[in-house]
């Protein structure tokens, strides 16, 4: 019921908005669907999407803008002959409703150069390609783990001011918002295998989110920004003070429930507090791309208890989660289109979206290397990916690999046919060598 009251108040505010003023509707649609190479070649991903964009300027000094996420995800998931009879039909074809921005934009705000954007938006920062260590202002969304740069929008408040060739950017974003993580098979990426004393034996595993209090000191984040460009680059510095949205393990209990060694193990999560100070550039050498960026991170210090039984009884454990000493993370990348139309795409990345200190902070190679053909009917991926390094005195037992080999097809305009896959390799404690099993085929329509 309640779905279908929202749909209903969607529809009315595109007929009221077109009463009122001229609104430019637009869309598309996407289908999304994944196999597994190996085992029971399952499918993982079952996906169709309608993007709906709603957009108008009322007045030389106002504009708004609204995207909509409607999607049928997932598979079939009844359970009983009653979730065959329901009327919603959402046990037969699961489906969600996501509203990703929706934002009033005021140009000349009591200064003429000042603009100020309201609501739910998302606020880009960095140059690098999708992989921005300087973008911190909106959650990730890792629901697909290979869609780098994905984010969430956040209610926020951002005013620009323009000063001649700098522009300067406050961004004020009262309640926190965690990120989107994987599902439960791509997890495991993000995570090392928990380790338990010998003999123990794990019954059931819980967890608890500790969210910080719904308060302007605890909850709100800031960020700063000043972009210009000298020399013909593209730069800019900024300061963000907030909240790390990935969670962090800061306590474990392990509880016996036998005398045979078999524990319950509960876990305590909490989302860190740290400020980072970011640069970043963007230009070409020649006919070659070049960007540059880089975030110097300074975390709060987060302790860990971890309680366990011993021969003398439960004995509580205390350690650092997250030491507070600043580590820097960056990347530097480039490309170049070869006149055969041959286009080339690197990254060098030190330190990804989950790693946090100086110690544990690894090294990337992102790649992608396309062709086209047929006047651009057509393109062939036949290299991308990506490699990972997290010992260089012993890589061959400690590198990660995925690929990512792709065709697009585009039989007409506004059309795009794609097939791909992921391919993932690797030894040692790394991101790819988790889920190395996860190889998957996929089909895109768009």
């Amino acid at each position: 019921m309640q779905r279908k009251t929202i749909l209903s108040l969607i529809v009315m505010v595109i007929f009221a908005s077109n009463l009122f003023s001229q609104v430019e509707i637009g869309g598309y649609l996407q289908t999304d669907n994944r196999c597994r190479l190996q085992g029971d070649k399952h499918y993982t991903w079952n996906e169709n999407r309608l993007g709906l964009k709603l957009e108008g300027n009322p007045s030389d000094k106002l504009h708004f803008y609204s995207e909509l996420r409607l999607r049928g995800f997932g598979f079939p998931k009844p359970e009983t002959l009653s979730n065959l009879q329901k009327l919603e039909k959402d046990d037969v074809q699961p489906w969600g409703l996501e509203l990703r921005e929706a934002y009033i934009d005021v140009y000349g705000f009591l200064l003429e150069n000042l603009d100020i954007r309201i609501g739910r938006q998302r606020i880009a920062w960095g140059t690098a390609d999708k992989l921005n260590p300087t973008d911190n202002l909106n959650p990730d969304d890792l629901e697909d783990l290979f869609n780098f740069g994905e984010k969430l929008g956040s209610n926020s408040l951002k005013a620009t001011y323009y000063l001649g060739n700098v522009t300067l950017t406050g961004v004020f974003v009262p309640v926190f918002t965690p990120a989107v993580l994987p599902p439960p098979d791509w997890a495991a990426a993000f995570s090392a295998p928990m380790s338990l004393p010998p003999g123990m034996i794990v019954r059931n595993v819980s967890d608890n989110l500790i969210l910080p209090e719904e308060k302007l000191a605890e909850s709100s984040m800031v960020g700063f920004k000043a972009a210009t460009n000298l020399f013909n680059y593209d730069v800019s510095l900024s300061y963000f003070r907030g909240r790390d949205d990935l969670p962090l393990v800061n306590s474990v209990t392990i509880t016996p429930v036998d005398t045979l060694g078999t524990v319950d193990v509960s876990s305590t999560l909490t989302f860190p507090k740290m400020q980072i100070i970011g640069a970043d550039l963007a230009g070409a050498v020649g006919k070659v791309g070049i960007w540059a960026e880089g975030a110097l991170t300074i975390p709060e210090k987060v302790p860990m208890t971890t309680t366990l039984p011993t021969p003398q009884g439960m004995m509580t454990q205390t350690s650092t989660a997250l030491d507070d000493k600043p580590y820097f993370k960056y990347v530097i990348g480039g490309d170049y289109t070869f006149k055969n139309s041959l286009y080339i795409n690197a990254q060098y990345l030190h330190g990804f979206i989950h790693e946090r200190g100086k110690n544990e902070l690894k090294d990337y190679v992102v790649f992608r290397i396309e062709k086209k053909f047929l006047n651009d009917e057509l393109k062939i991926v036949p290299l991308g990916g990506a490699i990972s390094v997290d010992d260089w005195g012993d890589v061959k037992n400690s590198y990660g690999f995925v690929g990512a080999p792709e065709i697009d097809y585009y039989p007409s305009d506004n059309i795009e046919l794609t097939l791909g896959a992921f391919l993932i390799e690797g030894k040692g404690e790394n991101l790819f060598n988790r889920v190395k099993e996860n190889d998957e085929v996929y089909l895109k329509a768009k």
